[in-house]
């Protein structure tokens, strides 16, 4: 529990990417005592492992229908594709233009979302037919990071200690949260994941993710995942833990990492 605390606090102490996307309206007030309160810690069991492409540099993953839906980055190789669980397989259903590097992505009713890094731009996908269509595009400022959904509306991340609700039809921010680790923002909120009614959000070059309420911010739980790629798995072009999707019919839990050879299903367990 005490290395999960100082990983966390050590990056309490790094600036924020993007400051100036986080200056908005207030965030949601909370009493001093929930907000300094000691959150819970987990560790972790893996269930199954499964392979994955070290060609995909994760930005954003969900699990729908029965595959693994991904939002690659980089330049010149950013795309939304599905992944077959068994085999690994990848079925890429919409590239970037090379100017565009990908991050998170989000399904809402018929719609898939797809924010970029720098670009202000969320491309919008129809999903009628199993195919991708794009429809429209959608402006915001600042940088897009992590993007999931409670079913109604949006969850953003810009790498910040921000996460903002966003309207889906017309992609306007209505609400922001500043996620605090006792009572201090938590910066780099990378790739999220709507569990439970509850938000889980990578926190970028580390191996924690955080179990953040979505009403206050606050972290309610750290899972520390340091280990869980074998270190001969790593190779040069391995890069951190980035991927967090949930099958909410089977209560699976699924992580990857940026360019990693597996992806695992996994079990948290409290300590």
């Amino acid at each position: 529990m005490k290395t999960i605390f100082i990983s966390l606090l050590s990056l309490l102490l790094l600036p924020a990417c993007g400051g100036s996307a986080a200056r908005s309206k207030r965030p949601a007030q909370t009493t001093p005592a929930a907000a300094h309160a000691q959150p819970k810690t987990y560790t972790y069991r893996i269930v199954a492992t499964y392979p994955h492409s070290t060609a995909a540099y994760t930005q954003g993953l969900y699990y729908d229908g029965g595959l693994l839906w991904e939002g690659t980055g980089q330049h010149g190789e950013s795309r939304v594709q599905t992944i077959d669980l068994t085999t690994g397989k990848t079925n890429v259903l919409a590239r970037l233009p090379r100017s565009e590097f990908g991050e998170g992505i989000a399904r809402v009713g018929d719609e898939l979302f797809q924010l970029t890094w720098q670009s202000n731009t969320a491309h919008v996908y129809s999903l009628e037919d199993g195919k991708l269509r794009k429809i429209r595009d959608h402006r915001y400022p600042g940088e897009g990071w992590g993007l999931t959904t409670d079913g109604e509306k949006l969850y953003m991340s810009d790498g910040t200690a921000t996460i903002y609700t966003v309207n889906p039809a017309t992609f306007r921010r209505e609400k922001r949260v500043t996620v605090t680790f006792q009572g201090t923002p938590v910066n780099y909120l990378n790739e999220l994941e709507w569990i439970g009614d509850r938000i889980w959000a990578n926190v970028y070059t580390t191996d924690q993710i955080v179990i953040v309420d979505p009403a206050t911010g606050i972290v309610e739980g750290v899972v520390d995942l340091t280990g869980i790629l074998p270190e001969e798995e790593v190779a040069p072009t391995t890069d951190v833990l980035n991927g967090i999707a949930y099958d909410d019919a089977g209560k699976r839990i699924f992580v990857t990492g940026k360019n990693w050879p597996k992806l695992y299903e996994i079990e948290i367990i409290e300590q």
